[in-house]
């Protein structure tokens, strides 16, 4: 199973469209960005988008143009879904899965395209690929949003989506032995919004659940580029 970070940015991106702060001006000065958050997962000479952002067109360009074959969505916000009308006319459009409520809503957003609907409950697993992908709850108010942990062999990753650092212990179960750990880490430590976790938070439940490994996603322009353990656009994971 290998794992690209297509994009770790929050809503607004990096650099932020006006902005002249550290993150940004550095941004601008050496091209380089964070775009919107999603994940591409490859196993079996499969790929998986997890989350399709405004800036897909872009990411996929970047990871070499892979065709889709499936894709998950999270939530309904529009950073994580709505970049799905980029493949239009580019290729079959793919079948995507998702809760019952965020298929429904996405979808009807979506009714111009023809495509295959999934609907997938938080806590029952399912295959697709050879990964066994269980979507679990977390608590982004007030949207519905699961996190998934994805499994093959002796591997077991595990991405948030966003949240606060309240995730059910239902939830948090589930995330032991990890080998990689996505979380989402909005803005400073010294900043508290009530939807998603900060910096601290995000270290803070990484320290508590041990992962070999973890990387701050959906950052915004706020998060200084060089803090241990921030995801960067593009890097890459492989795992058995």
């Amino acid at each position: 199973m290998k794992i690209t970070l297509l994009g770790t940015g929050d809503a607004i991106g990096t650099p932020k469209v006006g902005c002249s702060c550290p993150q940004c001006t550095r941004a601008k000065a050496t091209g380089t960005a964070r775009l919107r958050t999603s994940l591409l997962i490859e196993n079996n000479g499969r790929h998986l988008l997890i989350d399709s952002s405004p800036d897909l067109r872009q990411q996929l360009l970047r990871a070499g143009s892979p065709h889709i074959d499936a894709v998950i969505w999270t939530h309904g916000h529009y950073d994580h879904f709505i970049g799905f009308g980029e493949f239009y006319r580019i290729q079959d459009v793919p079948p995507v899965f998702a809760a019952p409520q965020v298929l429904n809503y996405c979808a009807e957003i979506f009714r111009f395209l023809t495509f295959d609907k999934g609907a997938i409950q938080p806590y029952e697993p399912f295959d697709i690929f050879g990964i066994t992908i269980t979507p679990f709850m977390v608590k982004h108010p007030p949207a519905f949003t699961c996190g998934m942990l994805f499994e093959t062999g002796e591997s077991r990753v595990a991405y948030t989506a966003d949240t606060n650092i309240d995730i059910p212990e239902q939830s948090l179960g589930l995330l032991t032995n990890l080998n990689l750990l996505l979380l989402d880490a909005l803005v400073p430590s010294d900043i508290s919004i009530h939807k998603h976790m900060n910096y601290l938070d995000a270290c803070t439940l990484a320290g508590r659940l041990a992962p070999k490994d973890f990387r701050c996603v959906h950052m915004s322009h706020m998060l200084p580029w060089d803090l241990p353990h921030t995801g960067k656009d593009g890097d890459v994971f492989e795992f058995p």
